[in-house]
């Protein structure tokens, strides 16, 4: 997928700290805000939106109802 530029402002104690960790890790800087961007995303989800997973069927309707409960 393209990438399309935007701007972000950082502190820039917030800017140093990305440098550093960017360095230390051997990626850009872009890499890690891209990831940043990710994990917010994630951890921001509205939990009724579907998650975008497979729905699997276990062919066995007793597992599905719950019926294999231990006693």
């Amino acid at each position: 997928m393209p990438l399309k530029r935007t701007t972000v402002y950082l502190t820039a104690d917030d800017l140093r700290a990305l440098k550093a960790t960017a360095a230390r890790k051997g990626v850009s800087e872009a890499e890690l805000v891209r990831e940043g961007v990710r994990l917010a995303i994630a951890r921001n989800r509205a939990w009724d939106e579907p998650a975008g997973l497979p729905v699997l069927d276990s062919g066995d309707p007793p597992f599905a109802e719950g019926s294999n409960k231990a006693p």
